[in-house]
């Protein structure tokens, strides 16, 4: 089992940015993806944003134009750059690998991002 490593995130002003980091050792070369979930207190697990081992990239229609997500040269960590945060963006953030690596992975925690108006 490989154990994901998050870190970033924190409490912010609207309108403020905050960068997520993910890493997965092997993800790329073992052409797997990554997903960002959210769920805020209250609400179910949302979808926000995945990359592909290939790069290409898609997002929640909440987050478009503002998050970017986006893969380091190793490509075994993923970043989820936010900016122009918002209070409905305040939620746990989770990343999950998808592919042949997900059953060999133990997800993390999650991290907290907190966005006051």
């Amino acid at each position: 089992q490989v154990q994901l490593l998050e870190s970033g995130g924190g409490s912010v002003q609207a309108g403020g940015s905050l960068r997520l980091s993910c890493t997965r050792p092997g993800l790329t070369s073992n052409r797997c993806g990554m997903h960002w979930f959210r769920q805020a207190a209250g609400k179910q697990r949302e979808w926000v944003s995945r990359i592909r081992f290939d790069g290409d990239t898609a997002y929640t229609d909440a987050v478009k134009g503002r998050f970017t997500i986006s893969k380091d040269k190793a490509g075994d960590t993923v970043y989820l750059q936010m900016n122009s945060l918002k209070p409905e963006d305040t939620a746990m953030y989770f990343c999950e690998p998808y592919g042949s690596c997900a059953a060999f992975t133990t997800t993390a925690q999650g991290i907290q991002v907190t966005v006051s108006s």
